[in-house]
């Protein structure tokens, strides 16, 4: 396809694309001339001015050496308009996740090469080119080849990026989240006015009837819905009333499940804080969704079975909580019982005063026995004083004198006896003695010591 004639046709114009005038022919002569006075000229874009200003047609040729220098690239969307005008087609293709079209161009036998028919709705990939139409000064993007995205091109992309997000960790058992035991209010994201809503309020209000829901209503297919699910994700995600998130979509075609297998949600859904139960489609339907959230359910009914429990179930559990407890609270009462029967049925508690007598009889036994052992002692310790006294008394002066004996003393001027005479020399012929007897004193005078035997005392003489 050249790029600025279409075969047989006049020359038509898109929004930001159109294919140029057949007739083009003397444009390389006027090149040619331009280029001789191109000297004279700015080199640069920013060397320009109003006093010098590039030729409209060497702006044009520079954007056209520029944008077909660009390299061929392979792209993905949806036809969303497919028009065939002689030998040539005019196409609109829509990105799959977001509201961005691009209008393209290509000739006739590049779509006469597929086996099916392309039609409005066709998920393709297409190898384009920018070109740049010198006459009217438009931007074309050629297509050079296009083929449709089959349902075995999903699954194989699908499954790729499973693997990729697989590989880092994302789906691993410890990344999970526990949901709550009983959640008081539960964010719900799902379609509009869906059998999948009903199902997940309908089921949930039934099983328990005080649930609360912040339901987010939002597009389940198509190019918006990536973005508003992400959207809804984020602001149920910052409520910290919302204890757990409700991802929920009927049943549908591989296409139609598509955003689901997106890796921005995935992602998205991988890093929220809040516990997010995917439940989409049938058990059959198994979007990357699944495998990141905390919790997969096979439908959305299953999805409100598994997210809070069921008051009908939860009362007959408490009811035969109550009754194990109160068997449980009877069999103690019964054993403690017992165990106090048993108890009282001993002799000390069935006759405590029999303990208290024995103690008794050890009282009175141990003070007979301390009265006899103290008695004893005093009696020995008396008789004992008793023999210590007599010794004493044995060895008193006063016995002495109670046996005759009389102590002899010098008689003081006082007429008291003082020194006790122990030989005769203390007591000379004429001393005053004082002789203290048993019972009284008497007084004499010595008469010196006696004269030896056959020898007449000084009296004798």
């Amino acid at each position: 396809m050249s790029h600025d004639a279409v075969p047989g046709g006049a020359p038509q114009a898109l929004p930001i694309s159109g294919l140029p005038n057949p007739g083009a022919q003397g444009e390389g002569s006027s090149s040619e001339e331009s280029t001789k006075t191109e000297s004279t000229l700015p080199a640069t874009a920013s060397e320009t001015s109003p006093d010098n200003p590039w030729p409209l047609q060497l702006l044009s040729r520079k954007l056209k050496t520029h944008i077909e220098r660009a390299p061929a690239a392979w792209i993905e969307g949806q036809v969303i308009e497919l028009n065939r005008r002689g030998g040539s087609a005019f196409v609109t293709l829509r990105d799959t996740d977001a509201e961005i079209s691009l209008p393209a161009s290509l000739w006739s036998n590049v779509l006469d090469r597929q086996k099916m028919p392309l039609e409005r709705g066709s998920r393709v990939v297409a190898l384009v080119k920018p070109e740049f139409w010198l006459k009217t000064g438009r931007l074309n993007m050629s297509i050079k080849d296009i083929r449709p995205v089959g349902l075995g091109d999903l699954l194989a992309r699908i499954e790729r990026l499973r693997q990729a997000l697989g590989a880092e960790g994302l789906f691993s058992d410890s990344r999970k989240k526990r949901l709550p035991l009983l959640p008081h209010r539960i964010g719900l994201i799902t379609g509009r006015d869906s059998d999948a809503k009903k199902d997940v309020l309908r089921n949930a209000a039934l099983r328990w009837p005080a649930v609360e829901f912040a339901v987010r209503e939002v597009a389940v297919q198509g190019v918006t819905a990536v973005s508003q699910i992400l959207a809804a994700l984020k602001e149920l995600d910052a409520d910290p009333h919302v204890d757990v998130i409700v991802i929920a979509r009927g049943g549908g075609a591989l296409e139609d499940l598509l955003p689901f297998s997106n890796e921005d949600l995935v992602r998205a859904v991988s890093a929220a804080a809040t516990p997010v139960v995917s439940a989409i489609g049938h058990e059959a339907d198994h979007p990357i969704l699944d495998d990141v959230a905390d919790l997969r359910a096979s439908t959305p009914t299953d999805a409100a079975k598994r997210i809070v429990p069921d008051v009908v179930e939860e009362l007959a559990r408490v009811r035969q909580a109550r009754e194990q407890l109160r068997r449980g609270v009877g069999r103690l009462v019964d054993r403690e019982t017992d165990r106090l029967h048993a108890l009282r049925s001993r002799p000390v508690l069935a006759s405590p005063e029999v303990m208290v007598k024995m103690r008794e009889d050890d009282v009175e036994r141990l003070r007979k026995h301390a009265h006899t052992a103290v008695s004893s002692a005093v009696i020995r310790a008396l008789d004992q004083v008793h023999h210590l006294r007599a010794q004493v008394r044995a060895l008193s002066p006063q016995k002495t004198l109670d046996r005759g004996y009389a102590v002899v003393q010098v008689a003081g001027a006082d007429g008291v006896g003082h020194d006790v005479v122990r030989s005769p020399d203390q007591a000379p012929d004429g001393t005053e003695l004082t002789l203290r007897l048993a019972e009284g004193r008497l007084a004499a005078v010595s008469s010196g010591a006696p004269a030896a035997a056959g020898q007449p005392s000084k009296h004798q003489q």
